[in-house]
């Protein structure tokens, strides 16, 4: 079965972007546009990775990966957040919560493949 990515992103343009760049790596890919839906989709769906906008209507994508990593049930999944921001989240991150990567926009399509591979193989060896 191919693995399941959900990508969380309130641009349109960029969500359709990276769903497509997953889509044609072999991924099913299912979209969020808001930190509400992300989590009510993380538990309906269950997907193997999630890729992550920092910004985004209501709930943050920070407060999305800390209630994600703080959730026995989510706490494996591994959560890659894209933003212009960089690795300055690492700051705005709380009591030790932090995302498995980090992708900067803009980002190509070998990158994004690169770092979802690199965090599925990484969940592979430890599970």
């Amino acid at each position: 079965m191919k693995p399941r990515i959900l990508v969380v992103e309130d641009e349109r343009d960029v969500l359709e972007l990276a769903r497509d760049m997953l889509e044609s790596g072999g991924y099913t890919v299912a979209t969020a546009t808001s930190g509400e839906e992300a989590l009510r989709l993380v538990e309906e769906e269950r997907p193997d990775l999630v890729l992550l906008d920092v910004v985004l209507p209501g709930v943050s994508g920070l407060e999305v990966c800390r209630k994600l990593k703080r959730s026995p049930e989510t706490c494996g999944v591994p959560v890659v957040v894209f933003t212009a921001l960089g690795a300055e989240v690492d700051m705005m991150l709380e009591d030790g919560v932090k995302a498995d990567a980090y992708l900067g926009k803009p980002f190509t399509m070998k990158a994004l493949l690169e770092k979802v591979e690199a965090q599925l193989s990484r969940v592979q060896r430890l599970g």
